[in-house]
């Protein structure tokens, strides 16, 4: 992010561009409006100041310039005092901010500041929202961090393969959500996925509602030639256990009414909340069931280890509720930005989700506990976010994010280590 600065009268413009060099703000300086134009386009990332009274173009006509291309670009005016009347009336025109001459240095340093904060926010909603319909298509498996791409590439191979596979991961991690896509992206994709929360089976239903009874064919049965979803099957009773564990192996469901076993092609996905290796030493969970439910792992990562995609999934979960309430899509404001950059996420894409709803509504708790923190710790949410940024426009590089942030290195690992952010979750795959 750097200031465009155009003033004409060579002293002036030499002595703003030591004050923003001192300051760390990067600067380039251009005494002729219309050539430093030719550096603005709608992804120009930075800020326009400018002097108003200049030969041929002046401040107004630069604020005009600036807009036409990109409404959203901070323009701040440097002003004489004969011409504050005029400076204030450009701001009803959409100026960003005036500053009077003779200025003090803090005084205009602040303004830039904020202003080059506020077009940041801009540009990294106009990159969020470039990014969705690409991400839709992945939906929910939304993420550029190498976790993401390497669950998508794992689960789009094993949709292509007739095994069964073991879904682990946290509450709220979309393990359903990745069943559902191993269904879709196979050939089984035109049958049923049928799912059952086993958590929610209590075992005076379990052999009715999953194997069948006279009146009904039972819940496995309806999964025939489609895929059957386990969920939470950790919390599967043993004798039910027992009875599931038949099934996998044979393929068959037991007789009703003294029938021959009723053969079913089934795609079997189960899902754990736990670890099941240690639920089996446990004696919670059958060991010889696990090996035939484990042919192949996949692991959903918790939120807390893809961090950098937690402004996409924002993104889209902000978009898909505006349109489900009918209300606007709020812009990421920087408490936002440091919310999501900081917040454990314990209940991870469904606390994010819950989040972003409660963003579009602009309920009171939107900002969870911002308003109890102290002035330190929300400066430390917010430069947990800025580093965050970095980090993703620098691709994990920590030598180039710490040069771009004016710091050194060792500093700036201090400071990921505070944060609990993880610098190889930012590094883009080719």
């Amino acid at each position: 992010m750097k200031v465009l600065l155009i003033d004409d009268d060579d002293e002036l413009r030499a002595a703003i561009v030591d004050t923003f060099v001192i300051a760390g703000v990067e600067v380039e300086a251009h005494a002729d409006a219309r050539g430093a134009l030719a550096r603005v386009d709608t992804d120009f990332a930075g800020v326009v100041v400018t002097d108003i009274r200049m030969p041929g173009m002046d401040g107004h006509a630069v604020l005009d310039a600036v807009h036409a291309g990109d409404l959203e670009l901070p323009v701040l005016l440097i002003t004489g005092h004969g011409d504050i009347a005029m400076a204030v009336a450009a701001l009803g025109r959409g100026a960003f901010d005036f500053i009077a001459k003779p200025f003090a240095s803090d005084h205009l340093v602040a303004s830039v500041r904020r202003a080059l904060e506020t077009r940041r926010l801009v540009l990294e909603n106009r990159r969020l929202r470039a990014a969705l319909p690409a991400a839709e298509e992945d939906f929910p498996l939304i993420g550029t961090t190498p976790a993401m791409s390497s669950l998508r590439d794992a689960v789009r191979q094993l949709a292509q393969v007739e095994v069964d596979v073991l879904i682990e991961g946290e509450t709220g991690t979309g393990k359903e959500l990745v069943a559902r896509m191993l269904h879709r992206w196979s050939k089984r994709r035109a049958r049923d996925f049928v799912a059952i929360d086993c958590a929610a089976l209590p075992d005076q239903l379990a052999d009715e509602a999953l194997f069948g009874a006279r009146a009904q064919h039972g819940r496995i049965c309806d999964a025939n030639r489609g895929t059957l979803f386990l969920d939470e099957i950790d919390s599967m009773s043993s004798a039910v256990q027992g009875k599931l564990l038949r099934v996998i192996e044979e393929r068959e469901l037991p007789s009703i009414g003294g029938g021959p076993p009723r053969s079913v092609d089934l795609r079997i996905v189960a899902a754990a909340k736990g670890d099941l290796s240690q639920a089996c030493a446990e004696g919670r969970f059958r060991e010889d069931l696990l090996y035939r439910l484990e042919t192949v792992r996949v692991r959903v990562p918790p939120l807390r280890e893809r961090r950098a995609d937690v402004p996409l999934l924002f993104s889209y979960f902000v978009n898909e509720a505006a349109e489900r309430f009918a209300r606007p899509v709020p812009p990421l404001t920087a408490m936002v930005e440091a919310r999501l950059m900081t917040d454990p996420w314990r209940g991870n894409v469904r606390a994010l989700r819950n989040f972003a709803v409660q963003t579009v509504l602009a309920l009171p708790g939107a900002h969870g506990d911002e308003d109890n923190l102290t002035l330190a710790d929300r400066v430390a949410r917010f430069e947990a976010a800025v580093i965050s940024e970095a980090l993703h426009a620098a691709a994990g590089d920590v030598a180039s994010t710490a040069e771009a942030l004016s710091m050194s290195k060792r500093s700036l690992y201090d400071r990921l280590q505070r944060y609990g952010l993880d610098a190889s979750e930012h590094r883009r795959s080719d």
